[in-house]
């Protein structure tokens, strides 16, 4: 059997393996045979293009990055050795504009940055290399907006952590994605949806064979071509002190104890409607691992919250593939508004007043 999750197109079985090579003009394609009803495919969805798609992928995040149809087909050039015209290219920034929405916001980002001050990356030695990525121009135009603008801390974090990063931290501090708490999932509603994001990671992920390499060709598309991914792999932390002030101050229930400080890097962060969601793409999302992925996201949105100053009630959370996207609010992991009520309804109050008379006498 395959390692990665390939379903036959035709009957929407599982039971697949592959099945010999088909020599295409500019590459060579993996086919797959489905034992349930004996036909082969490929593993893509778009279908008809002499090109890799992971030519026309990478010609469409150069050009929504910022550079002119020319520039954008020499680089590929460079980088594949293959001859693009400019015309080919246009057609697949038309075929694809319904999913690539940041075409509409390009013109006004390269008002702001030249298209190699677009996107501002830092490479991260953290036990493994991350590629922490901005996208300036897209960070600046979303905060313009009305109901973004209360954001415009988190601006102020991407741009300093760059430079200011405590590696050290990372390098001897706790990995959030190794952690286990058990944290109260009453009243923590998850909905489930397929949306934009999984139409996303569906198309992207047709180019990448490698496993290993999903995760970095996700985030670069989502961070070139969507509407609201403004960074990738951002570092996070906190302490022993942060946990307890926000035990303390905030009434949070947080049933973590920590040593060292605890470090994270968020997949993928956007800003949309109002909100910063912190992202996370996990293959097989709907296998079950629900209390792991809450607790990993949960922590990461306390650390942003800690470093950045933003409420925890602006933030949502949710881990997605290509066929579901989960969703919660990390405010209802960690503070129960029942417990609340409780505290502050006069009627409760009474009752439990009357029931230490009672206990006394």
């Amino acid at each position: 059997m395959i390692q990665k999750a390939i379903v036959c197109p035709y009957c929407a079985g599982k039971d697949v393996v592959r099945r010999g090579l088909r020599k295409k003009k500019y590459e060579t394609a993996q086919l797959y045979l489905c034992n349930a009803c004996q036909k082969t495919f490929t593993g893509q969805k778009v279908k008809g293009k002499s090109f890799p798609l992971r030519v026309i992928f990478e010609g469409l995040s150069l050009y929504n990055t910022g550079y002119s149809l020319e520039e954008s087909c020499r680089r590929l050039k460079e980088q594949f050795g293959l001859d693009i015209k400019a015309s080919t290219l246009s057609d697949w920034i038309k075929e694809f504009e319904p999913l690539c929405r940041y075409s509409r916001l390009r013109p006004y980002g390269l008002k702001l940055y030249s298209p190699n001050q677009v996107i501002q990356t830092a490479h991260l030695f953290h036990r493994q290399v991350y590629d922490f990525s901005v996208h300036r121009a897209k960070l600046a135009l979303l905060l313009q907006e009305y109901k973004n603008n209360k954001f415009d801390n988190l601006r102020e974090f991407l741009e300093a952590i760059q430079n200011e990063c405590p590696h050290q931290f990372f390098q001897d501090g706790a990995r959030s994605s190794e952690q286990k708490a058990e944290f109260d999932l009453n009243e923590v509603r998850i909905s489930e949806k397929k949306n934009f994001a999984c139409r996303l990671a569906e198309l992207a992920l047709q180019a990448v064979n490698d496993n290993k390499e999903r995760h970095k060709a996700l985030q670069r598309f989502m961070l070139c071509n969507d509407s609201v991914t403004v960074a990738v792999e951002v570092p996070v932390y906190m302490d022993d002190l942060d946990v307890m002030h926000m035990q303390e101050e905030l009434g949070f229930k947080i049933p973590i104890k920590l040593d060292k400080v605890l470090t994270g890097h968020i997949d993928i962060l956007q800003i949309r409607n109002g909100a910063v969601h912190i992202l996370d793409y996990k293959p097989n999302a709907s296998a079950g691992k629900k209390a792991a992925a809450v607790t990993q996201l949960t922590i990461y949105a306390l650390a942003l919250s800690r470093l950045t100053g933003l409420r925890l009630f602006d933030f949502k959370c949710a881990w997605f593939d290509e066929n579901a996207y989960y969703e919660f609010f990390p405010l209802h992991v960690v503070y129960k508004l029942r417990d609340k009520a409780k505290k502050e309804d006069p009627s409760q109050m009474k009752m439990e007043f009357k029931d230490v008379l009672q206990t006394n006498l």
